[in-house]
């Protein structure tokens, strides 16, 4: 049995909105999640902390412009490093052809613009589990 808060990682494709994701980091950890948030938006960098910080779960914030190559190349390299128990979901601007995209991709849900704190961390409470280091 694992004896640790969830962690998770906070990251997101694309710029600007620091505030909200501050709010949203904090929302987490006032609700009892490890939230670990970086400005990293290069794939590998964000597989590379998710190791060093020890992880169960990603959780992308897409913003306009977002490249959903991105989720690719993260997933492949999860995978590469052996870390593919990670999980992902992401949230925000998408437009709707690209949710089943990046869904098939391996991301295990997507959260549109306008899904409350309360509706993302009830999501969290259900689905996300510490894994064992």
């Amino acid at each position: 049995m694992v004896d640790r808060r969830v962690r998770i990682l906070m990251v997101k494709f694309g710029d600007g909105y620091e505030a909200a994701m501050m709010k949203l980091a904090r929302a987490f950890s006032e609700a009892g999640f490890e939230v670990i948030y970086t400005e990293l938006q290069d794939p590998r960098a964000i597989v590379n902390s998710a190791i060093q910080e020890s992880v169960d779960h990603i959780g992308v914030t897409t913003l306009p412009g977002t490249d959903i190559r991105s989720f690719s190349t993260l997933m492949e390299l999860l995978r590469k490093e052996g870390a593919d128990h990670v999980r992902i979901t992401a949230g925000g601007f998408l437009d709707e052809e690209s949710i089943p995209k990046i869904k098939a991709m391996g991301v295990v849900e997507f959260f549109p613009r306008g899904t409350t704190y309360d509706e993302l961390i009830d999501w969290a409470i259900h689905n996300i589990k510490a894994t064992e280091e």
